[in-house]
């Protein structure tokens, strides 16, 4: 528990209006998009970085427990308080700096909403690529500390792409800023990279330097169907190959399709095992004719249904529909847990196969969607957590699933982070002296380990 006058002396930082201790607000804050519940002893809503500098001044000197939260929409229990402790809410550090045409960056807070900034570069004919399914919740900040991918990371990549700069509170109170404002800079250690995909544990972020790109002219919006999962996959490869890079190329299974079926907006046919949603950008002429590549492969490949979605409307219906997956899930067992391994592009057949073996073997409903264009898959375990025997079930798939995809030359987290959900599976893919080295830098940045512990590391 933080005592009585720490709570007075964080009043004095932030303000009494400021710093919420009442169990009303604070349970708000316990919780993230896991589900998973753990009570802060208080929450501060600091105003800027001097006022985040005295907080992790204090907790150093009085030893206490600091976990920086964005939105909460993460997957991984990056911003859960474990330990206990203060709950550092970005939440009114909400400002877009700067948005600069001539030189194609924007400075902004980290509690700017993801969809947010992509609207007010859009009107100045910029762009931000990423785009997270969270994109209108997940604030920036959020997914420059988990890294977060999205829809459109198969063409423009993800978050770390697009982070030029930050300023930045170490744990020790200190203020730095890191990075440059340019397109090249190699000066010193990349203390941008490290601090980016950090999940909250290195420093807290207070101001974000992002690379924006020209918005392009024109995109295209395609659905297709399959009735064989294999050709579906074999169709991802081929779009490629014939030179076409998509700016999104999202997969469905069955299970995934009957969820959010009737929100599609377009006609499903009923024997479709498999989904494949598809956009490509660029001029007018690029989009038209990559978009007749498009058809054509998947034509080509057996699709048993083709559209183009003809205006805004249906196009907005189609990412609204991909966007609410996740939830539409909840249709099939009242709780999940999901998973967002990766693997090459060439092993995706054979993680879709292994996925159906999967739930068999565990008699388990086990959706899956995701990125196919870059061998992101989400895998849903679905269950009901009132049952003893699907929770130990759901554990052994999970660890199946794992050991897979790293014999297939993957990873066990493309966007969602390691937080807590992953910290007991890390040591399947990372050996014992690169989280030794992991462990050594988390010391340097933070010796008294009082920001966001308990989170990455295998717990001890």
């Amino acid at each position: 528990m933080i005592p009585p006058h720490v709570h007075q002396e964080l009043a004095r930082i932030v303000g009494p209006a400021h710093l919420a201790t009442r169990a009303e607000i604070v349970e708000k804050y316990a919780s993230d998009g896991t589900k998973m519940a753990f009570r802060p002893d208080a929450v501060a809503f600091p105003a800027d970085s001097h006022e985040i500098s005295g907080i992790l001044r204090l907790a150093n000197r009085e030893y206490f427990p600091v976990i920086p939260r964005g939105a909460g929409s993460g997957m991984s229990g990056g911003a859960l308080p474990v330990r206990g402790g203060l709950i550092l809410s970005l939440e009114r550090l909400n400002r877009i700096r700067l948005i600069d045409q001539q030189n194609l960056i924007a400075k902004v807070e980290p509690g700017v909403i993801t969809a947010e900034l992509q609207e007010a570069v859009e009107e100045v004919g910029l762009f931000y690529p990423p785009d997270p399914a969270s994109t209108h919740i997940s604030t920036i900040g959020g997914n420059v500390a988990e890294c977060a991918g999205g829809l459109r990371a198969v063409k423009y990549g993800v978050t770390r792409d697009y982070v030029l700069g930050l300023t930045v509170v170490l744990p020790t109170g200190e203020i730095i800023r890191t990075g440059v404002e340019t397109p090249k800079g190699v000066v010193g250690y990349d203390l941008t990279r490290l601090i980016v995909g950090s999940e909250g544990t290195l420093a807290v972020m207070t101001e974000i330097t992002l690379r924006l790109i020209p918005k392009p002219a024109a995109r295209r919006t395609m659905l297709a169907a399959f009735r064989d999962v294999t050709a579906t996959i074999d169709t991802v490869s081929d779009i490629i190959q014939r030179g076409v890079l998509p700016t999104t190329l999202e997969f469905m299974d069955k299970l995934s399709i009957e969820c959010v079926r009737d929100e599609i907006g377009l006609p499903i046919p009923a024997d479709s095992e498999t989904l494949l949603l598809i956009e490509v950008d660029g001029s007018e002429i690029l989009a038209n004719r990559e978009a007749d590549v498009v058809q054509d492969v998947c034509r080509g490949s057996g699709a048993i249904s083709f559209q183009t979605a003809s205006n805004r409307e249906e196009v907005e219906m189609l990412w609204e529909a991909r966007r609410n997956l996740s939830p539409a899930l909840m249709k099939l067992r009242p709780h999940k847990i999901s998973e967002d391994i990766v693997v090459p592009r060439s092993r995706l057949a054979q993680t879709v196969s292994f996925l159906s073996r999967l739930a068999r073997k565990h008699n388990l409903p086990i959706p899956a969607f995701g990125h196919a264009g870059d061998g992101n898959i989400h895998v849903n375990f679905m269950l009901d957590k009132s049952d003893p025997n699907e929770m130990e079930r759901v554990q052994a798939a999970i660890v199946d699933l794992f050991r897979e995809v790293i014999r297939l030359g993957g990873t066990i987290s493309g966007e969602h982070g390691v937080g807590i959900t992953k910290s007991d599976y890390i040591g399947l893919e990372l050996s014992p002296p690169s989280l030794e080295l992991m462990a050594r830098l988390k010391e340097a940045f933070d010796p008294r380990g009082i920001l966001n512990p308990g989170k990455m590391f295998p717990r001890r």
